[in-house]
């Protein structure tokens, strides 16, 4: 069998070790957020990698996510929290997937299929992004508890988004705990009794503690994007191959439009990644790791390939060359981030589906 193009090489060794470390940092439980695919990781063998590490629960975007980790095994609470509530609620009853509710029509979406599905009630405490206005919670959480004790729901959790928490020093944070504290005590005050809060993710649950709470939801920093100072691990590595080398002379062009052209003469190495794959067409001060050595982007970023300037280096066809990752010498996702004028976030979640992915290190228990 032939081997793959390109290939992201993930250490789930980086994945527990990230768990950990922001355990011990925290000091209360871990929800490891693997909505996107665990960030283009591949979310099956992140989140078995995040529980066996000693993640208690696990967070995504959409129910169809929720029910792929039922399926590979993974029985810890999973919330999703974008959806269409009334349509996945009878799924996420029978495999007891938590379902965020940010609005009275959710609610009674959800309350009146009476399948007691667990929810968590979420406030908008300033993101105003989703969540429950805060003149709509007291009318939210009325509702909610006369909904429980129908039996129609159970209400589990209540939880929030910090808007600023990479900045912890920023009153919008004093000013977003103060208005999630102010919104449980209306919740306990309608008769609700929630086992969980949680209000912050990696970057809060890192300089923010006064949001941290009964739980932590941790996305960015369980694959070692390191915002926050935070010694995490990162877990990807993206690698190529050459498929051709050629020679050019001084003044040719390359690619489209000829927008990259040479100034001397030079070696050409093609490879078989482009933006179909993730690699942004926009990173144009972009390079690669050949042995150690950068070999520059030339030219536009293709759909499937890009072209990078080798010089006299002795590059052949078949010749491994890291793209991003861990090793030394090599671009690291903060660097493509920059290239792009984006987050790391994008970089991992764009990469493409003919990337294929390999993990490595143990993936545990579920």
């Amino acid at each position: 069998m032939r081997s793959p193009l390109a290939v992201a090489d993930v250490d789930l060794r980086a994945v527990q070790h990230n768990v950990q470390v922001l355990r011990l940092r925290a000091g209360v439980p871990l929800m490891a957020v693997v909505k996107a695919d665990a960030f283009g990781h591949g979310a099956v063998p992140v989140a078995k990698a995040a529980v066996a590490a000693g993640a208690t629960w696990l967070g995504v975007c959409r129910v169809d996510e929720a029910l792929a980790l039922r399926s590979a095994g993974l029985s810890v609470p999973i919330l999703a929290w974008l959806d269409d509530m009334a349509a996945v609620a009878p799924a996420a009853a029978s495999a007891e997937v938590h379902l965020s509710v940010s609005s009275l029509a959710e609610l009674e979406a959800v309350a009146r299929q009476r399948l007691a599905v667990r929810v968590h009630l979420k406030l908008d405490t300033g993101m105003h992004r989703a969540g429950c206005p805060v003149d709509r919670w007291v009318e939210l959480v009325a509702r909610a508890a006369r909904a429980e004790r129908l039996g129609a729901i159970r209400v589990v959790g209540v939880w929030s988004h910090l808007s600023h928490a990479s900045s912890p020093a920023d009153p919008h944070n004093r000013r977003q705990v103060e208005a999630f504290q102010a919104g449980l005590a209306l919740a306990e005050a309608a008769g609700l009794r929630p086992e969980v809060r949680h209000l912050c993710g990696t970057a809060g649950a890192v300089g923010v503690p006064e949001a941290r709470l009964d739980l932590v939801r941790i996305g960015a920093g369980l694959v070692g994007i390191d915002e926050v100072g935070a010694g995490l691990r990162p877990a990807l590595t993206l690698r190529t191959r050459v498929l051709q080398v050629r020679r050019v002379v001084a003044g040719d062009g390359v690619g489209y439009d000829h927008a990259g052209r040479v100034k001397r003469t030079t070696t050409v190495a093609l490879l078989p990644l482009g933006y179909a794959d993730g690699i942004p067409r926009c990173a144009r001060s972009a390079w690669v790791s050949w042995h150690g050595h950068r070999l520059p982007l030339l030219g536009r970023v293709s759909m499937d390939q890009v072209v990078v300037d080798a010089g006299d280096l002795p590059v052949r066809p078949g010749d491994e060359v890291v793209v991003l990752g861990r090793s030394a010498g090599a671009p690291r996702v903060e660097d493509w981030a920059r290239w792009a004028e984006t987050i790391p976030h994008e970089i991992y979640t764009g990469l493409g589906p003919r990337v294929v992915r390999a993990h490595t290190g143990t993936e545990g228990a579920q």
